[in-house]
């Protein structure tokens, strides 16, 4: 098994195990810091969703921090296992609605809306162009959309990169819709 660490909030320093699977790569403790310094260190309130979320380090965090709802989409059975899991071991059951499923497929039929969205999907396999149509549905007007990816975004779907940073090969970025 492989773990990654909570770094702040309610669950900080807390460990979350999971399995090898094809494309999970866990945000670096790093780049999660920085991404929650750009978007203050409390969530309260937030309504976040985690699109791919795998280790759960994106998911978990924003529910440590505060986030009133969280919901996080894996399809690998063994890795949604896993996110279960995390959620029971540390006690974070009721701040996380953790469903197996494909990004896409949720994006088209929720009616929900989110403050946040963490898109971090596997690299080279075209998620991003294919879910840049239906992320203005999911998202609340003065939202935020984080993306990780394999290269530098300046726009997608009507947002802009008002943050970036690189860490490796992993391009990061937050995003807020353009004003027009």
């Amino acid at each position: 098994m492989n773990s990654v660490r909570i770094i702040g909030g309610q669950w900080r320093r807390r460990v979350l195990k999971f399995p090898d699977s094809e494309g999970l790569r866990p945000t670096p403790d790093r780049v999660r810091e920085t991404l929650f310094n750009w978007l203050g260190q409390e969530l309260d309130g937030w309504h976040c969703l985690d699109l791919f979320a795998g280790s759960g380090a994106l998911g978990f965090e924003a529910a440590s921090r505060g986030a009133a709802r969280v919901v996080m989409i894996e399809q690998a059975p063994r890795v949604l296992a896993a996110l279960h899991e995390n959620a029971r071991l540390i006690g974070a059951e009721s701040a996380l609605e953790i469903r197996r499923g494909d990004a896409i497929q949720y994006l088209a039929s929720t009616k929900a809306k989110f403050d946040l969205i963490f898109l971090d999907p596997p690299y080279k396999k075209g998620w991003i162009p294919r879910l840049e149509p239906l992320l203005p549905g999911a998202l609340n007007e003065d939202g935020a959309l984080y993306v990780e990816a394999e290269h530098e975004i300046e726009v997608l779907a009507g947002w802009r990169t008002v943050r970036h940073g690189k860490a490796g090969e992993v391009h990061f970025h937050l995003m807020k819709r353009e004003v027009v």
